[in-house]
């Protein structure tokens, strides 16, 4: 034992010898390098965040000292009808505009994987509204084309159409706002053209050598395969559009209208916070948005082992 006991002191002490003094100090210099980024994430992310949830339990006007009332913001919420019309208001525009957005994603994409000439041009072009999209010059840009003079009434009038005022009716306000979401479809398309690439062409020659049509190819081999990228592209979409806020700020002119229609919970978030200076109860709606957000994505996580295939 003895022996055995020396031979590894020895082999210790001849690996603590071979390090060189940067490798003694990597921890050190390893701290060094991300100190910037852990007092950003306290700084930025985490001291805001509990500050939030602090405030969410106070009334607090940013004019005066934080008072605290315990949960009286969280049971104001559920006696304001306004809050329940912007949930409303964001769960149809989530759960319409989203699936629209995948699916002309993925046709595009499917479009484009045809090898095409151009192909890095068309890509660029269908992906610069996705870079575009959430800024307030495409949501001006937006309201001139939907306006009562706009773009879209000049065309239906060379059809003798006397068409309203998209933006400005509340019947149409909030579907302007969708088919603006679906427009930036550039992101989950560059995705989802990824995906394909991935896809063994030895699938598809397989079953047409088994007399698959095109379409079958498409049902059996191309949507189960890009299954995982079609749940990746859901959930961030999903975050994405439940965070909406810009497009209708700008359509709306900040009012949520008309008749509340484009009242968006984040919209309404603001209203709350630097509007009325409600700043703690701005605080509980935004731990609710959280809330929602969390449990949908946890639902969408505990689904996709029924309908997302891996490929071991």
């Amino acid at each position: 034992m003895s022996a055995l006991s020396e031979l590894g002191s020895l082999r210790k002490q001849k690996g603590q010898a071979s390090r060189s003094p940067l490798e003694k100090n990597d921890g050190k210099y390893a701290m060094f390098f991300l100190g910037p980024w852990l007092i950003g994430l306290v700084l930025i992310t985490a001291g805001p965040l509990l500050a939030s949830l602090y405030l969410s339990f106070t009334d607090y006007d940013l004019l005066s000292d934080p008072e605290v009332i315990g949960v009286e913001n969280y049971r104001a919420m559920l006696e304001d009808p306004r809050l329940l019309t912007s949930l409303r208001v964001t769960f149809t525009y989530v759960f319409v505009s989203v699936p629209l957005q995948l699916i002309a994603a993925l046709g595009l994409a499917l479009l484009l994987d045809r090898g095409m000439r151009g192909l890095a041009l068309y890509r660029s072009v269908f992906y610069l509204p996705s870079l575009l999209g959430g800024s307030v010059a495409i949501a001006i840009l937006w309201r001139q084309i939907f306006g009562t003079s706009g773009l879209v009434n000049q065309f239906l009038g060379l059809f003798g159409v006397d068409g309203p005022g998209w933006v400005s009716h509340p019947d149409y306000a909030l579907d302007t706002l969708i088919i603006l979401n679906v427009w930036t479809f550039g992101a989950p398309m560059i995705i989802f053209l990824a995906g394909l690439r991935q896809i063994p062409e030895m699938y598809y020659e397989a079953a047409a050598i088994d007399g698959a049509t095109k379409l079958r190819q498409f049902w059996s081999i191309t949507i189960p395969m890009l299954t995982p990228i079609i749940f990746f592209n859901l959930v961030l979409q999903f975050i994405g559009a439940f965070q909406s806020f810009t497009p209708a700020f700008v359509v709306s002119g900040g009012t949520g209208g008309p008749a509340d229609s484009t009242l968006f919970y984040t919209l309404y978030l603001y209203q709350q916070g630097f509007t009325n200076l409600d700043m703690g109860y701005a605080s509980a709606m935004a731990w609710l948005l959280l809330a929602i957000i969390a449990v949908l994505t946890a639902l969408n996580f505990f689904l996709s082992k029924y309908w997302v295939f891996y490929n071991d």
